[in-house]
């Protein structure tokens, strides 16, 4: 990869929104041009795929546990997902194309912490699970430099109040630009 290329996961979501906006229908992985990932069409990981247009969030979608049967196909789908499903904005415009910056956050395996002092928001994304209901976050996000906003965010998107008590799990990621 030259410096300022896109990497490969990227490379997969820019493919994948812009034949989805432009032509209205998802590619297989076989039509994805060849990429360089390691394992994009045999291992498994769950991941996240954000847009940002002017520096602005315009979508972001994933998934905790792999849902699909490979890497390659998990990022498309929610490739897909972020740039047509995210309830937070409508769907993206053609218009919008060349504005997009995109980022795939490759996650690993979670683990569960038994308390707050086991978190890191720079390193760690976080999961907190009550009952049916779970929030995510993922980790090194701007605006989040604190334990308490990470799991405070979280919870909040998982309908969670702070003040019950609730399973964190932490996990990293691999994030690429």
């Amino acid at each position: 990869m030259n410096p300022g290329e896109p990497s490969a996961p990227v490379r997969v979501a820019r493919y994948v929104i812009e034949t989805f906006v432009r032509g209205g229908r998802i590619p297989r992985l076989e039509e994805v041009p060849p990429l360089d990932i390691p394992g994009l069409a045999d291992a498994r990981a769950a991941c996240f795929v954000s847009l940002h247009r002017r520096g602005e969030l315009r979508g972001c979608i994933g998934t905790v546990q792999p849902t699909m049967a490979c890497l390659g196909s998990e990022i498309i789908r929610n490739a897909v997902s972020a740039c047509s499903e995210d309830p937070r904005f409508d769907p993206v415009g053609a218009d919008e194309l060349s504005d997009l910056e995109i980022s795939v956050d490759i996650l690993g395996e979670s683990e569960v912490v038994s308390g707050p002092e086991e978190l890191d928001p720079r390193k760690y994304g976080v999961i907190v699970t009550s009952g049916y209901r779970r929030g995510l976050l993922l980790p090194d996000l701007e605006g989040v430099d604190t334990v308490r906003s990470q799991l405070a965010i979280a919870c909040r998107k998982g309908g969670i109040d702070p003040g019950e008590s609730f399973e964190i799990r932490r996990f990293t990621v691999t994030r690429y630009h």
